[in-house]
């Protein structure tokens, strides 16, 4: 097995993608869930995500190849302001139980030393979450919304208790202060990103700030707000703005997150478990509902 840094071309993107469908292919298999159909668009906006961690943390990203040249696994992580973050972790099902897993999450790992903060977004497969546990995580169990929008929906929700805005590239510094205050380190860069594939919403006046990026599939993909009042009041809004027959999903919420379950359980959405927040350095950032890229 050859480790090295991922680079930011797009064959590099495309081996990253290729390893992490096949290795979610597999998780869902393992856990009895149907075979998933990637969307052309959901396709390249991920590969434009693997480019842009090789070019902001070369260091924290790694692919592994096999003797032939053929990658096999890789894992990409961030650190910003003293938060480190697993962005990417998957090994082909081939590949896995051989020690490529552990060599990767070593190298990622390694990145964030000196950091005060982790976290990961862990999915349903057991072998991650005793994985990441190993690794000092704390894991949280997560719970996630899904339904599709529809009138009935938006008869139930309430109006927005204030305003909310489109969000622009001028809302950067709103946007780095609400994450040093809900999650202790700002995206930085990564709201550039965000910004040319999401749609972001955000709040800012006398009672405070917060955001939410949707995607265009119905994901909430962040939201983080300095008060579960604003939190929310974002979240209500972005249901409110999807087109009908959107399907809605709001991913990643700890117990922490009530105020989210209380938005969606109100909009009609259903409630289940799904996989783990796992942090080492920090109690579950609230309100917050993390990214499981940019987290």
């Amino acid at each position: 097995m050859i480790l090295r840094q991922l680079r930011d071309t797009e064959e590099d993107a495309e081996a990253v993608w290729d390893v992490a469908a096949a290795a979610l292919g597999d998780s869902s298999a393992l856990m009895g869930e149907a075979d998933s159909v990637w969307p052309p668009q959901y396709v390249s906006d991920v590969r434009s995500r693997n480019r842009h961690l090789a070019r902001t943390d070369p260091g924290g990203c790694w692919i592994a190849m096999d003797k032939d040249g053929a990658p096999i696994g890789a894992a990409l992580s961030t650190r910003r302001e003293g938060t480190w973050g697993l962005s990417m972790f998957a090994v082909l099902p081939e590949a896995q139980r051989h020690g490529v897993g552990r060599e990767l999450l070593a190298a990622a790992l390694t990145y964030g030393r000196g950091c005060l903060r982790g976290i990961i977004c862990g999915s349903q497969d057991p072998r991650a979450a005793a994985t990441y546990r190993r690794a000092g995580f704390a894991l949280h169990p997560a719970m996630r919304l899904r339904g599709t929008v529809g009138p009935a929906t938006k008869e139930r929700l309430p109006a927005p208790d204030g305003a909310v805005h489109e969000g622009l590239a001028r809302h950067r510094d709103v946007l780095d202060s609400v994450d040093r205050r809900t999650r202790g380190g700002a995206h930085g860069p990564d709201h550039d990103l965000l910004l040319s594939q999401r749609r972001l919403l955000v709040v800012d006046d006398f009672a405070g700030s917060g955001y939410c990026y949707v995607a265009d599939d119905g994901k909430i993909e962040l939201l983080a707000a300095t008060s579960r009042r604003l939190a929310k009041r974002l979240l209500t809004a972005a249901l409110l703005c999807m087109p009908d027959g959107t399907d809605a999903q709001v991913p990643s919420l700890t117990a922490e997150q009530q105020w989210a379950v209380d938005v969606g359980l109100e909009a009609g959405l259903e409630l289940s478990t799904g996989g783990y927040v796992c942090l080492r350095g920090m109690p579950p950032p609230a309100p917050y509902i993390p990214s499981s890229t940019f987290l």
